[in-house]
């Protein structure tokens, strides 16, 4: 039961006003943009607006007048969802209009809050602590292609409303541990930033991305792939049971093993007792994995070195192994150099693509171009981009026990278990 002097109220209670977004128009050489519209892309599940990229729009002068937002105001998601991910984000805006007013699509409702009854910033914590529950399936529509609202039912909910001080110093709080965050992703987004560039760096020579055929350099600090590997290997066929293999078995791994950056031993399938395992395709450390084909042009060319892999994995024939010639190329370095991006457009220059497959042939990546420094250059990059990466770890992981400090310690704060403080 909630502190004393909290009451239950109906959301539809707590608002001036309820009213839906517009699209607008297209602008024409006669018809300038004159609003500035947000979209489901502009929110995220937190809370949060995200300014950096409105759609310009045409409106009507009234409608502007009409559908303007105002600091304060919620946009709540009327319609959208998909398999598993309900609609219903909010987000609180905060912006001032400048020399175009924002609306939003008329995928959204506004929800214009009584701020004598409720401070905007508290109702969004609550709205969002909803999304976040099993709560807010009762309120989930499906018809043909899109999930709605039932915006009637949405608004007709009851929540738990402190006296508007004590919301004041909630929202206090809660902000606090939001600027936290915030912080910490822009520390970890600026090291991203720094990591990127220092492999764009690496591959800056205007050689990068000419043919094969015109690498002829005498300071072979560049290099046809296939002038640098000792072969490229691919593995066993991955048709099969999808269950993974009981201790001792063998398994096939997934793409799921190499697409997210770090080898992932527990994307695996076992082997079918039928095929008889080649040893010399087990995954060992220090392998250099790449995706070979898959529907998603995006993910053709990822590439991974393993680090410390299961035993009796087997390579799958969606993924390939680079393997290097040793006394002139690193594998970490070569990993490196493969995720960099100019040597990343030279591979995709090369896709093929059948029946909604993309994959690069073995002759295609022989020859695409990457940076050639001698070893000690190379590791020496390695334990730079490996310092980076460790960092980036760390400070992610911290990132998210803050952030389910905070989802813990809100939830504590609008069930009025903890009281903030004074």
């Amino acid at each position: 039961m909630p502190n004393k002097g909290w009451r239950s109220v109906r959301l539809e209670d707590l608002l001036e006003s309820v009213f839906a977004g517009d699209w607008g128009e297209s602008s024409t050489d006669v018809r300038r943009p004159n609003v500035r519209v947000l979209r489901a892309t502009n929110i995220n599940s937190e809370g949060r607006v995200d300014y950096s990229r409105p759609a310009l729009r045409v409106l009507e002068a009234r409608e502007i007048s009409r559908k303007r937002l105002h600091p304060g105001d919620l946009l709540l998601e009327a319609s959208g969802g998909g398999p598993g991910t309900p609609v219903g984000r909010v987000a609180l805006h905060k912006a001032q209009s400048g020399k175009l007013d924002y609306i939003c699509s008329n995928f959204f409702r506004v929800l214009r809050p009584n701020v004598n009854l409720v401070h905007p910033g508290y109702l969004t914590h609550l709205l969002v602590a909803v999304y976040r529950s099993p709560r807010i399936w009762r309120y989930q529509q499906q018809t043909t292609g899109l999930v709605n609202l039932k915006l009637g039912d949405y608004l007709k909910q009851s929540l738990w409303l402190p006296p508007m001080r004590e919301q004041a110093r909630i929202v206090e709080v809660i902000d606090s541990f939001t600027a936290l965050e915030r912080g910490s992703e822009a520390a970890i987004a600026k090291m991203h930033s720094v990591r990127k560039g220092m492999l764009v760096e690496l591959t800056s020579s205007s050689r990068v991305g000419q043919s094969a055929e015109s690498h002829n350099m005498p300071d072979g600090s560049f290099a046809p792939l296939g002038q640098v590997l000792e072969r490229i290997e691919v593995g066993v066929a991955s048709i099969g049971p999808e269950e993974a293999p009981a201790p001792g078995e063998w398994g096939v791994i997934r793409l799921g093993a190499v697409t997210s950056g770090r080898f992932d031993s527990a994307q695996v399938k076992r082997l079918p007792a039928s095929v008889e395992p080649r040893r010399s395709l087990e995954i060992t450390p220090g392998d250099l994995l790449m995706v070979r084909v898959n529907g998603s042009a995006s993910l053709v060319g990822s590439v991974v070195v393993v680090d410390n892999p299961a035993p009796r994995l087997l390579l799958s024939d969606l993924v390939m192994r680079l393997v290097p010639k040793s006394r002139i190329l690193d594998s970490n370095f070569l990993g490196a150099a493969l995720s960099a991006p100019s040597v990343r457009r030279q591979m995709m220059a090369r896709f093929r693509g059948t029946s909604g497959q993309f994959q690069i042939p073995q002759g295609e990546l022989k020859s695409v171009v990457i940076p050639l420094p001698d070893l000690p250059t190379q590791r020496e990059a390695v334990a730079t981009l490996k310092a980076f990466d460790e960092q980036i770890s760390h400070e992610t992981g911290e990132l998210g026990k803050l952030r389910n400090l905070r989802r813990g310690l809100v939830d504590d704060l609008l069930s009025g278990r903890v009281a903030a403080p004074v």
